[in-house]
């Protein structure tokens, strides 16, 4: 892959990424990244040494991490399932599945109200999708009475106090 050509594999990957809501282009540390909510989704890159992306995997990660050209992320975030690739200019990458990778690192990374306007709703960072919420339990009778009287009790001990 010459240069020119990773940096056409990173213009793909980019557009990819930038097509989800919210989603936008930073450079803090003179590396392009890919930020949703102000949070890093994908680290993305190509020069003459080729192609390299870092995301997300909570849910893929092991499987990444069988593959020969990925490898955990440095400073720590391989322990938070943060994967990287490196593809050589004369290897071609996997494009599908770095593309795949960008979305399950989005939805990792971004509101869950984000994520729910993608295809496939509003799914946790499980991959399920979310069961609907319970209202709150109602304190049973026994327990209201148990604190009824708990109180009853501490207002008789203390001096001048009113009962109720």
């Amino acid at each position: 892959m010459p240069p020119d050509q990773a940096k056409q594999h990173e213009a793909f990957l980019r557009e990819l990424g930038l097509g989800y809501p919210g989603a936008y282009e930073d450079f803090p540390w003179g590396e392009r990244v890919l930020k949703v909510n102000k949070k890093v989704f994908a680290f993305l890159g190509a020069n003459e040494s080729g192609l390299h992306l870092s995301v997300k995997l909570p849910l893929s990660n092991a499987v990444a991490l069988m593959l020969p050209f990925a490898t955990p992320t440095g400073y720590g975030l391989g322990r938070s399932g943060w994967v990287s690739v490196r593809f050589e200019p004369h290897e071609t990458p996997p494009l599908s599945l770095l593309g795949q990778w960008l979305d399950e690192s989005y939805r990792a990374i971004a509101p869950k109200k984000l994520v729910a306007q993608l295809p496939g709703g509003a799914e946790t960072k499980r991959g399920e999708t979310a069961p609907p919420k319970k209202p709150a339990a109602k304190k049973s009778t026994a327990k209201k009475a148990a604190t009824k009287t708990a109180t009853a009790k501490k207002s008789a001990a203390r001096p001048g106090a009113r009962n109720a």
